[in-house]
């Protein structure tokens, strides 16, 4: 167990209060699993759907716990000089020229390459930034896209919160930072970066909790129409669709319908405004040829 003193929460019911404090409303799962990653220091892994609030999540915790948040995009081909850091080759020449200019062409070179490699010439990137300026929630998104090398650094540096620069030697974090991993399951993640966090799979959201949600993202939304968006979201995601609309999507179609005046959520108000819901023409063709008029009434 690690010093959570920076976090001094003393329940997963505390967690999830002040996380609905900041606007995410977290189920009971989502707020255990959060809390045991903070109490036992331990990273959490979430995996889920598109749009079931993954990355939010992190967003939210940091935003809660008062701290900064950092976060680290995994891609195709990511490596470390991406997620550690790199050195800033612009400034060292200059820094050079100037070394030169100054002895008047008689520069000590070991002493010039010792003055190149320092503190001030290295770029932080996510990884070293939170080793650096923890405690902090650390996010590591997509981490399903990254590839099997990048898994196992991050799982070294994670494993021992700590990185060695070979010109300035070791960066340790005082305080490990809260890690969160997510992944849309694009591959799958190898066991020993699982084994050594905890899990969670976000669902979407159940019907009220996703009405609350909208209220709370969009004061302005009547009750009667963030049932009906809700509603008619729930069933578009039993539909064999390419992107099933996750709760960025409710919120989009909710803000759309409200930015057009409709205070309801019929056919004619779901079809001029689909796009905010529907990002796949193929999907789009697929709900309208199903009838929107049917899905709406469920």
């Amino acid at each position: 167990m690690v010093d959570a003193s920076w976090a001094p929460v003393a329940s997963p019911d505390e967690l999830a209060d002040s996380l609905e404090r900041v606007g995410y409303l977290a189920d009971e799962g989502v707020a255990t699993a959060a809390f045991l990653a903070l109490r036992l220091g331990r990273p959490l892994f979430c995996e889920g759907e598109p749009g079931t609030g993954k990355t939010s999540l992190a967003a939210a915790l940091a935003e809660a716990l008062g701290v900064e948040l950092i976060k680290l995009q995994c891609h195709e081909g990511i490596d470390f000089t991406q997620a550690l850091y790199d050195w800033d080759f612009p400034r060292q020449l200059l820094h050079l020229r100037a070394l030169e200019a100054a002895s008047h062409g008689e520069l000590d070179s070991d002493e010039a390459e010792r003055s190149l490699y320092s503190r001030r010439f290295l770029l932080a990137r996510p990884l070293l930034r939170a080793l650096e300026e923890s405690p902090c929630v650390l996010l590591v998104d997509e981490v399903d896209r990254a590839d099997d090398e990048f898994e196992a650094f991050l799982l070294e540096v994670l494993g021992e919160s700590a990185v060695t620069v070979p010109e300035l030697g070791e960066v340790r974090a005082e305080v490990p930072p809260l890690v969160i991993l997510t992944s849309n399951r694009t591959r799958e993640v190898h066991d020993a970066l699982k084994r050594r966090c905890l899990y969670h799979w976000l669902e979407h959201p159940e019907l009220a909790r996703e009405v609350a949600i909208l209220r709370r993202r969009l004061p302005g939304l009547s009750a009667q129409l963030a049932n009906q968006v809700a509603n008619a979201v729930r069933r578009l995601r039993e539909v064999e669709l390419l992107k099933p609309p996750g709760v960025a999507e409710s919120i989009d179609w909710a803000e759309a319908l409200g930015a057009l005046g409709r205070t309801e959520l019929d056919a004619a108000a779901a079809a001029a405004t689909l796009g905010a819901v529907l990002k796949y023409r193929e999907d789009a063709q697929r709900v309208v040829a199903a009838g929107l008029d049917q899905i709406l009434a469920g």
